[in-house]
């Protein structure tokens, strides 16, 4: 890894990096591509909220002044009293493979841990995306099973890998 990635929040010049790693299929990648969607959320978002509020948000990956892509969170519930956070990325195709992803991920676990109350933050990916499930593995997260059929991509129902990292867990 040249240079270690930060994260920051999302400024209006970034949006333009959100949308082209979600709406640009060749940029996406393949399990990142799931067709075209409201195109114009990401800027309603930033408008009403700069993409941080109560039920989730986004930041920036960056290194330096480079954007490289953004993670982001949302509020799941667990149980009538209590809620989790699930977490997700998207890199440019050149931040792959270079250790950001992983540094992101923990990155963002420590912020969420230290700026909210919950104990849990999950991640899930597809079973064929191996390199997302090293990221994880590398970055603390445990792998906790697989959800079958949940993820709808390209035409097919796809298997997710489930991994968490809890509050109590050792830090990596």
């Amino acid at each position: 890894m040249t240079g270690r990635p930060a994260l920051r929040p999302v400024g209006e010049d970034d949006l333009a990096v959100l949308e082209q790693v979600t709406q640009d299929p060749a940029v996406a990648g393949e399990f990142g591509w799931y067709g075209w969607f409201d195109l114009g959320r990401y800027r309603r978002r930033w408008a009403e909220n700069k993409l941080i509020g109560e039920d989730g948000g986004a930041l920036m990956v960056v290194r330096g002044s480079e954007p490289l892509g953004f993670v982001s969170w949302r509020r799941r519930p667990t149980t009538p009293a209590v809620h989790c956070w699930t977490m997700g990325i998207a890199l440019l195709p050149q931040a792959r493979g270079h250790g950001y992803g992983t540094e992101a991920h923990r990155l963002l676990a420590r912020y969420l841990f230290a700026h909210s109350t919950v104990h849990r933050i999950e991640a899930d990916t597809e079973v064929d995306n191996i390199a997302e499930q090293r990221a994880l593995e590398k970055a603390g997260f445990s792998r906790e099973g697989v959800m079958r059929g949940i993820g709808w991509r390209d035409g097919a129902w796809r298997d997710v890998v489930t991994y968490s990292l809890l509050r109590t867990d050792p830090p990596v």
